[in-house]
């Protein structure tokens, strides 16, 4: 299950490599491992925290989780509440990408190695921590662009397209939406004509895509940062009596199942995979961190992308 085969290459970590027994207790006690969560927002962040918690568990790591609920303010509180407690490893999801710096020199003074999972960070001081483990999201965009491009290489008009981004301010809706235009930029018919945060949950994916289509007689296609606003967008295409998958299509990222299922019902036409496993990568990180071990700076995550034939093949054996 641990992913060590990605780790084994030469490449060293930025920053100190002397936090192997700083915060540690030694001996045979178990590795403490304090993990900051997003919060409960989709389906892809719930199979996170399962992942999470189940390769802890298997890993015999004590996990100290803490919920963010999406708010910034509550995970610097809870990463200050692990360096008070003296964790071996602290590993978290960041909310948005700016404003970590003070924290993380205090996590750094104290000793305690850090994990970035997911989502990225802007600090310039990379050595505040010691790897990002997650996807590429600007390569997600680019791929779900790419689609796009090929889909409507015939087209003589302009294609409208509305995008449903991610939380304001993080790594993957910053990244994908970059992603996104690069790759559009390719056929000058191809148009965002809006482009508002459905805050990466279903409802919000909901209530954007009803204000779009209100606003908007012609929508040819939606890009949609993840599968669950993604969701959330069919319910108000379908009120609106308009045919997902046809009269617009439906463009997602992340490959949930229940994302997935509409994929496979002709209701979405193209996911970027995203994959929410990564438990037993960061529990293999954890250990070689905390033993002073230097691992590479960025380890990507492997993932895929899926059309609605290949959706119904991956279907059965969907984990999450």
């Amino acid at each position: 299950m641990l992913a060590a085969g990605l780790l084994v290459t030469g490449l060293s970590a930025c920053g100190n490599s002397d936090t192997g027994d700083a915060a540690g207790t030694g001996g045979d006690d178990k590795l403490v491992l304090g993990f900051s969560q997003v919060g409960a927002e989709s389906g892809w962040r719930t199979a996170n925290t399962t992942s999470v918690k189940e390769a802890a568990a298997e890993a015999g790591i004590e996990l100290k989780f803490d919920d963010a609920q999406q708010k910034q303010e509550n995970q610097i509180k809870a990463i200050r509440n692990f360096i008070q407690q003296k964790v071996d490893v602290i590993a978290f999801s960041p909310v948005v990408e700016s404003g970590w710096d003070t924290v993380l020199k205090e996590a750094k003074d104290a000793g305690i190695p850090v994990i970035l999972t997911d989502r990225a960070v802007d600090s310039a001081d990379k050595s505040l921590y010691k790897t990002f483990l997650g996807s590429d999201f600007v390569k997600e965009g680019r791929l779900a662009g790419e689609w796009l491009v090929e889909e409507t290489k015939s087209a003589t008009g302009p294609v409208n397209i509305v995008e449903l981004q991610g939380t304001t301010g993080s790594a993957p809706a910053n990244d994908r939406k970059k992603g996104f235009g690069e790759a559009i930029a390719a056929n000058p018919n191809l148009k965002i004509i809006a482009s508002q945060s459905g805050d990466f949950t279903r409802a919000g994916g909901k209530a954007v895509m009803e204000q779009f289509l209100k606003a908007n007689p012609k929508i040819d296609v939606l890009f949609s940062h993840n599968d669950d606003m993604g969701l959330g967008a069919l319910e108000a295409i379908t009120a609106a009596g308009k045919e997902p998958g046809k009269d617009i299509k439906i463009i997602t990222v992340d490959a949930v199942k229940d994302g997935m299922q509409a994929l496979a019902d002709g209701k979405f036409n193209f996911i970027a995979e995203c994959s929410p496993l990564l438990g037993p990568q960061l529990m293999d990180l954890a250990k070689k961190v905390h033993a002073g071990e230097e691992v590479p700076p960025r380890i990507e995550t492997e993932e895929t992308t899926f059309t609605q034939e290949t959706a119904k093949e991956a279907l059965p054996t969907r984990k999450y």
